[in-house]
């Protein structure tokens, strides 16, 4: 069972990021790492993922259920001044959230049982519309994912915090 991050050691600003090493075979992407011990510290990791993804407007959430997909993709929705409610698209399978920059699509594929479902909604007008789009469960539409794209992998760690590993592809 996922522990909510609400409940982890609220103290604020404990946020902190590991960086990549230049010489890190391993992480040829720039990975980097951050790591949230409570939800005070979304907004701080939100503004750290926007300036990671620069001009990346498609970003893939993976985690398990609970992890805190939905909870990020508020905070980002937030710094871009989504105004109004943000909530998992569950059902309806993606939101739209107006900015003063632009849009903001919100997927969650969880529910789709086969990619066409994704080719039927027609996903590639969100895809490459040049508008920001949060897909949690890119892992159902494998073979519809754009080629560039920011990797977020969310997982709660031992004493419950959450690590946020960013990675550009």
């Amino acid at each position: 069972m996922v522990t909510p991050l609400s409940r982890v050691n609220p103290r604020a600003g404990d946020c902190h990021v590991v960086l990549p090493r230049n010489d890190d075979e391993n992480n040829k992407n720039n990975q980097v790492d951050l790591i949230a011990h409570s939800t005070t510290e979304l907004n701080n990791i939100a503004q750290q993922t926007l300036a990671y993804a620069d001009k990346g407007r498609i970003l893939l959430f993976y985690g398990e259920m609970g992890a805190g997909k939905t909870t990020l993709i508020k905070a980002l929705c937030q710094q871009l001044g989504v105004e109004g409610s943000v909530s998992s698209p569950t059902f309806s399978i993606v939101n739209e959230y107006a900015t003063k920059n632009g849009r903001v699509y919100h997927f969650d594929f969880y529910r789709l049982k086969t990619q066409t479902e994704a080719l039927d909604m027609g996903y590639e007008e969100y895809f490459y519309s040049g508008d920001y789009c949060f897909i949690e469960w890119p892992e159902k539409i494998p073979d519809l994912l754009p080629e560039s794209y920011i990797s977020i992998h969310i997982s709660e760690q031992m004493d419950g915090c959450r690590k946020i590993t960013l990675d550009k592809f």
